[in-house]
């Protein structure tokens, strides 16, 4: 009978252990830390082929519009923001700035807007997110956001 109570003592105090809210928080913040670190990697290597295209680009003589370079030169900077971001993350303490994802966002609608502009009220809605994110950025920029 002690051999039971015993058993069952031990199972509470190991689910107890493992049921514990700090190590399970540390767990999934090593898992994460991992993920974004085999993320960061895969965009390296697509950061590299992008440029490798790009130069090919820019290098072939075959009929390449100006809005196609464009284009490719913002998806490239989106690479090399992206980057930025996963390495502030680890450099910040684990936490994403959240100024970086705007960066980010106002990045991606310029490139929306090099690749279709032919409907001006697109563009004007484009425009006007990329406004509202600059509010943000400077919001975020502020003493009362900022964090670091």
């Amino acid at each position: 009978m002690s051999d039971t109570r015993n058993d069952a003592e031990n199972g509470a105090a190991l689910f107890k252990t493992l049921a514990d809210p700090k190590r399970i928080s540390r767990f999934m913040q090593v898992f994460l830390s991992g993920v974004l670190f085999v993320l960061g990697g895969i965009l390296s290597v697509l950061l590299l082929m992008n440029t490798w295209s790009l130069i090919l680009l820019v290098v072939e003589k075959h009929q390449t519009g100006g809005n196609e370079i464009l284009g490719s030169i913002v998806t490239w900077f989106l690479y090399f923001e992206f980057l930025a971001l996963i390495a502030k993350y680890y450099q910040s303490g684990l936490h994403f700035p959240l100024r970086y994802f705007i960066y980010i966002g106002i990045t991606a609608i310029i490139r929306l807007i090099i690749l279709y502009h032919d409907d001006p009220l697109h563009t004007l809605i484009f425009s006007v997110s990329i406004l509202v994110l600059l509010l943000a950025l400077y919001l975020a920029n502020t003493k009362l956001l900022k964090r670091e």
